[in-house]
């Protein structure tokens, strides 16, 4: 009986493995809605936490795929540190939010405090290019210790031919279309 605890452990080892190998999920059923409550619960002990959904480029700016399981992990948790959990209907609504899209969370740095205003991004998907359905730039950038500006900007993408495996490129584009930057992301590493 004393390997009981041993197998208990490997299970959830091998159930959270599982979970990560099929992508990202970009519909929830029941018991992944489930699951993402109890993985935002558990996460307030985690200094980790998000670096699942966040990619990093050269240029060291970020960006945060915010899947449906994403976003109902966040709310757990956030719900967690006030000792509440998430309603019902606020699952709903979170999930109906990223229903049939996604949404990017993009950190930019750049030289001049409106230097994202009429930046435009693109989800590249093989040789598509994917239009934004909606695009909101920071119009002032918050001035860092080092003279530069970071500008966050959350970019809304259909998800009608995206898969929970696609590997995208999220290519941001200056107002002449010059590309400005671009993160690689591979939502096969994403839940």
């Amino acid at each position: 009986m004393r390997w009981l605890p041993a197998v208990g452990a490997l299970a959830l080892v091998l159930a959270a493995a599982t979970a990560q190998a099929d992508g990202a999920w970009l519909a929830l059923t029941e018991r992944q809605r489930e699951q993402a409550l109890r993985v935002g619960q558990r996460s307030v002990t985690v200094e980790s936490f998000g670096e699942e959904w966040r990619v990093v480029n050269g240029a060291g700016e970020s960006v945060t795929v915010i899947t449906p399981f994403h976003r109902l992990v966040w709310a757990a948790r956030h719900a967690a540190f006030k000792n509440e959990a998430v309603q019902p209907k606020e699952q709903d609504r979170l999930i109906e939010e990223l229903k049939e899209r996604l949404r990017f969370e993009v950190n930019l740095n750049g030289p001049r405090e409106d230097f994202a205003r009429y930046f435009r991004p693109r989800l590249v998907l093989g040789a598509r290019q994917i239009e934004p359905s909606l695009v909101q730039n920071e119009r002032t950038g918050i001035r860092q210790e080092n003279g530069t500006y970071l500008a966050r900007c959350v970019y809304w993408f259909p998800s009608k031919d995206i898969t929970g495996t696609s590997r995208l490129t999220l290519v941001v584009r200056d107002a002449d279309g010059r590309d400005v930057t671009n993160f690689a992301i591979d939502l096969g590493t994403m839940r």
